[in-house]
């Protein structure tokens, strides 16, 4: 049983627990500290960076937009960079898409009030990707985004419990949250050994992989014994993607998403992996042999009697640059029949423009969006009621949150749906 009043909290922590810093300050110190009480936290300790999940209307409703700019409205202030994850909708574009201002309005209320707090709106889901908010190995992270969580931990071997969305804006406001789960040495120890003969050719492999591992491990710690044999080296600087960190992005997504996984470690490549070896591995760690995706496959291609497609989306967690470039590639001098959404962030959206692949992918009929996805846009009043993807968590999650019916495949597979209207086995 836990022993609720063995937080230790210094001077500074008692003062804005007790108000000092006014209303705002002291709800998120409650908050943070109610937590770590919860988990048996011995202490706090000082976060690099907050990543805040729960921005999308659709998700938060009205009771979450009054929680929100309450927040704001009582001074509460950043204390550490804080970013956001994807909205319900892109700015600049929610007119023309069709979205009514029922759901625009309230919207733009989250956003208003998370700048308000210092919060930088960048809207995506993947912050690593971003000049100036990658975090480093051994950083104290708070962050909310499932996929980007497991990425942190485990290919840049920073440490991040999954916060809710509002502990990690409480954990932003007094730039601490609690010592316990991921930021603990013991509790990153892999206790499932997988060895996976499948191959893996493609983002959509360890898509389908990801659901297979995360089936079967739920919220534990896999150690991939071999996985290495399928991925490039990884890059130096993780912002531009890239092979290996668009698969390992996808991997740790749908890990998060069809279990609970927020780390994992690969045999001779993670960093984690690379320093300690086997010693990461607990003493009877149980083991799993994944010999085939084809089960993977016919599960998260959930229609396979579906065949017109009305929206093609690639970028789930949100594109890379690289990716943006892979499409781009494809689809130079062709016209697309069907809707197509690359999605990705701001940041990666104009550097994509810089270098002429936005342009060819509007060309051809499609959109590079920015601000929101498939999951948590109002996906019916845009009349999207088919769907297909290359993303296991989109596979995963947008049937679910949008009601839509999906296709999952490779890339190319989701491209040949955009050019053709169809899905083409």
């Amino acid at each position: 049983m836990i022993d609720m009043n063995t937080l230790n909290l210094t001077s500074e922590e008692e003062s804005l627990l007790a108000g000092v810093e006014g209303p705002g300050v002291k709800r998120a110190m409650e908050i943070v500290v109610a937590l770590a009480r919860i988990y048996g936290a011995a202490d706090l300790i000082p976060v690099k960076h907050v990543q805040i999940a729960g921005v999308s209307y659709k998700n938060l409703g009205d009771a979450g937009v009054e929680f929100l700019s309450r927040w704001a409205a009582e001074g509460a202030r950043m204390r550490v960079p804080a970013t956001l994850n994807p909205m319900g909708m892109e700015r600049g574009k929610w007119q023309s898409w069709g979205i009514q201002p029922s759901f625009a309005t309230p919207q733009l209320s989250v956003i208003d009030a998370f700048e308000a707090m210092g919060v930088t709106p960048t809207m995506s889901c993947t912050p690593y990707l971003f000049p100036g908010f990658k975090p480093q190995r051994g950083d104290a992270l708070a962050w909310a985004e499932s996929s980007a969580v497991a990425f942190a931990n485990s290919v840049i071997g920073a440490r991040s419990n999954r916060e809710g969305g509002p502990s990690a804006v409480a954990a932003g406001i007094v730039g601490r949250t609690a010592r316990y789960g991921y930021h603990l040495d013991e509790n990153r120890r892999a206790n499932w050994v997988v060895e996976v003969r499948a191959p893996l050719k493609s983002v959509a492999d360890f898509g389908a992989l990801s659901y297979s591992v995360g089936k079967a491990v739920g919220s534990d710690v896999p150690w991939f014994a071999d996985l290495a044999e399928s991925l490039p080296p990884l890059p130096g600087d993780m912002t531009l993607g890239g092979p290996a960190g668009d698969r390992l992005k996808t991997l740790g997504a749908g890990l998060a998403a069809y279990g609970a996984v927020a780390v994992y470690h690969i045999a001779d490549y993670t960093p984690e992996a690379r320093d300690a070896g086997v010693e990461l591995i607990r003493p009877g760690a149980k083991r799993l042999v994944i010999d085939s995706l084809e089960d993977a496959y016919r599960v998260m291609d959930a229609d396979p009697d579906l065949r017109k497609i009305d929206l093609v989306t690639i970028g789930c967690p949100h594109a890379s640059l690289s990716e943006i470039q892979q499409v781009a590639e494809a689809l130079e001098g062709k016209h697309l029949q069907t809707r197509l959404w690359v999605t990705t962030g701001q940041i990666t959206r104009e550097r994509a423009a810089e270098l002429g692949y936005v342009q060819i992918i509007e060309a051809a009929g499609g959109e590079v969006v920015a601000d929101t996805c498939a999951v948590v846009a109002p996906m019916r009043m845009l009349n999207v009621r088919t769907m297909a993807t290359n993303a296991g968590k989109m596979a995963c999650y947008a049937p679910m949150h949008s009601g839509v019916k999906m296709r999952f495949g490779d890339v190319e597979q989701c491209l040949d749906a955009a050019v053709t209207g169809e899905w083409r086995n």
